[in-house]
C-alpha cells in the first residue's frame, strides 16, 4: 500500500488531499480483507457476520482510527498501553460523537493493568492469575473513579507454542485461568485467544486452539471469542472457528509516517 505523499512528495499535497488519499488506501484495503473473510467464510460453510475484523493499530496514528470509524470500523486494537493511552485521548477528539471500542493484544505487565483499565474494553492477552488479580483491582478502581461503567472484557491467551518469550498460558492450564477470570467480579469471561507458531503451518496449531476453545465452552457457556488469524493466516484461523481476526499490515500497509499523531501537511 503506497500513500499518495510517498509518490508525489507530502510538500506538494494539501492536506486535504493527503487526507483523502489516506481514506482511499484503507476504504480499499478494507474491501480487500472483507472479500478475503467472505471467501474464508464460504469455504468453512459459516456465515460472514460470524467472523469480526480487529484493526491492530498500533504504530499508526490516530488519524488513521478516525478515518476507519468514519469508514464504519468501530473497533480497534493497540499492544501497548503507553502509545494506547494518548491515541484513546486523540481519536476522542477528533471523533467526539463516535465511540471507538479499544481492545489490548499485547502482553500486558501487571503495572500498566490500571492504566487499561482505563479505556480498553476487552484485553485479549490475559495469561496468568497474577494478572487476572491485577486486573480485577484495576478494573474495579476504575469503575469506583466513574471511568469505566461495565465490566473489562478477558480473553485468556494460550500458548501454542510453548515460547514464554510470546506469553500464553499452557493448554492444559488454560481451563483453569479462565475459571479464576468468570470468578473475578470485575472480569467478564469472553473466550480465547492464541498467537500461531513463527515458521510453521498454522492450520495444526489453530486446530488444537479450537479444539481448547470448544471445551472452554462447555463450562463456560459464554465464553464464545475465539480470536485468531491475523494478515496472512486470518483464512486457516477462519477454517478453524475463529470469531475475530487480528490484522495489522493487510489493512494500514507499512506506510512509513513523518509524525505518530498526525499525517504530514505541506
Amino acid at each position: 500500500m503506497i500513500g499518495l505523499d510517498r509518490v508525489i512528495g507530502p510538500d506538494k499535497l494539501s492536506e486535504e488531499q493527503i487526507v483523502d488519499g489516506r481514506r482511499d488506501e484503507l476504504a480499499a484495503a478494507l474491501a480487500r480483507l472483507r472479500g478475503r473473510i467472505a471467501a474464508a467464510c464460504a469455504a468453512a460453510g459459516r456465515d460472514t457476520a460470524e467472523v469480526r475484523l480487529l484493526p491492530v493499530t498500533k504504530t499508526f496514528p490516530a488519524d488513521d482510527v478516525a478515518l476507519l470509524a468514519d469508514l464504519g470500523v468501530l473497533d480497534a486494537a493497540e499492544a501497548r498501553d503507553s502509545e494506547a493511552a494518548a491515541k484513546v485521548a486523540q481519536v476522542a477528539a477528533l471523533r467526539p460523537a463516535v465511540g471507538v471500542r479499544w481492545h489490548m493484544v499485547g502482553r500486558l505487565q501487571r503495572n500498566k493493568s490500571r492504566s487499561v483499565a482505563r479505556w480498553a474494553v476487552q484485553v485479549q492477552s490475559v495469561d496468568s492469575v497474577r494478572l487476572v488479580e491485577a486486573l480485577d483491582r484495576a478494573a474495579r478502581a476504575a469503575r469506583e473513579a466513574g471511568q469505566r461503567h461495565a465490566a473489562l472484557g478477558v480473553l485468556v491467551q494460550a500458548s501454542l507454542d510453548g515460547d514464554p518469550a510470546r506469553g500464553g498460558c499452557p493448554l492444559l492450564q488454560l481451563e483453569a485461568l479462565a475459571d479464576r477470570v468468570a470468578a473475578a467480579p470485575q472480569l467478564r469471561l469472553e473466550g480465547v485467544m492464541g498467537v500461531a507458531p513463527l515458521g510453521v503451518d498454522p492450520r495444526a496449531a489453530f486446530t488444537r486452539l479450537g479444539a481448547t476453545a470448544q471445551r472452554l465452552r462447555r463450562s463456560h457457556p459464554g465464553a464464545v471469542e475465539l480470536s485468531a488469524g491475523m494478515s496472512g493466516d486470518l483464512e486457516q484461523a477462519i477454517a478453524c472457528g475463529s470469531t475475530c481476526v487480528r490484522v495489522g499490515t493487510a489493512l494500514l500497509g507499512t506506510r512509513p509516517l513523518t509524525s505518530r499523531g498526525a499525517y504530514p501537511t505541506a
